[in-house]
């Protein structure tokens, strides 16, 4: 609490007296989130987990891609970006469940590739092997554990990356989890909120990173893929789908992973690294996980 006082004073030299106090947001599970009235206005105070840097996160791509997806309409207005904060407008909205961003999968669908194809260019990249390594050594220099799993994420990862091929890198979300998605009150836009991971990588990330942890079906991922390439998708793209599905949870996991070594925040993250790593090998022990990579490899065979 003295770190929030803190930090609300010094946002009242920008944004005006504080009225009331703070008030706790639920959800996150990096950092603390606030609501706040200062002078006539309402924002959401967002104050920085412990070494979120070590996660990969940077600052500066999540302010830039914050006010590029503001000026689209797709996310709230960034109103103050400091060391130990980050602060936006708050928006009355609803909260989404898995089941809402399934039903307004068109929506989101459109919000991602207006951000995808914004032209911003952001100083981090994201790339899910190179991301596994990094996690994998701080995680040793942390006194912390690998996994079993942990080896069987980078392997599916590596394999995963080969056959898709490069794509042309593109600023992404990376991190879609159903919290990150809102339904605002006035106009019922859908808008995406928590760009911390945002960086330059694959935007296919971003669909299998939405399909899995909405657990979309095979009819919502075809109208995901249909509303967001404005055409019937080709093989290759639903292969590439389901494959970035294995590809995020192999990044979630080790994320979980990663986190029970840095983080003081009271959340079971060797069970969330679990969850994850047992979806991801459920998935690659599917016999069609082969199929599914030959699809993929051919069908980026072909567009060379």
């Amino acid at each position: 609490m003295a770190q929030l006082d803190d930090i609300v004073a010094e946002l009242e030299r920008t944004l005006g007296p504080l009225e009331g106090e703070p008030v706790a947001l639920d959800g996150g599970i990096t950092n603390r989130n606030y609501r706040a009235l200062f002078g006539a206005g309402a924002y959401v105070i967002r104050v920085h987990g412990k070494d979120t840097e070590l996660l990969g996160i940077d600052r500066e791509s999540e302010h830039l891609a914050t006010r590029a997806a503001a000026r689209l309409g797709v996310a709230p207005e960034l109103v103050y970006a400091g060391e130990r904060c980050m602060v936006t407008r708050y928006v009355e909205c609803a909260a989404m469940s898995e089941a809402d961003v399934a039903a307004d999968v068109e929506r989101v669908a459109r919000a991602l590739r207006s951000f995808h194809d914004s032209g911003v260019r952001l100083p981090r990249r994201f790339h899910v092997p190179q991301l596994l390594e990094r996690y994998a050594q701080l995680t040793h220099d942390r006194g912390g554990t690998l996994p079993a799993d942990y080896a069987h994420a980078q392997r599916a990862a590596e394999r995963i990356a080969q056959a898709l091929g490069d794509a042309p890198e593109q600023p992404c979300h990376n991190d879609l989890l159903p919290g990150n998605i809102i339904r605002a009150r006035e106009g019922a836009r859908v808008m995406i909120v928590d760009w911390e991971y945002a960086g330059m990588g694959d935007a296919r990330f971003d669909l299998g990173n939405l399909a899995v942890n909405n657990d979309f079906d095979e009819d919502r991922e075809e109208l995901l893929l249909r509303s967001y390439l404005g055409r019937a998708p080709r093989e290759r793209e639903r292969a590439s789908l389901s494959l970035m599905r294995v590809a995020s949870d192999a990044r979630e996991g080790a994320w979980g992973v990663l986190q029970g070594a840095l983080s003081d925040l009271d959340f079971d993250f060797a069970g969330y690294a679990r969850e994850h790593f047992e979806r991801m090998r459920a998935a690659v022990q599917q016999p069609s996980f082969e199929d599914t990579l030959s699809r993929a490899t051919r069908g980026a065979s072909a567009a060379r």
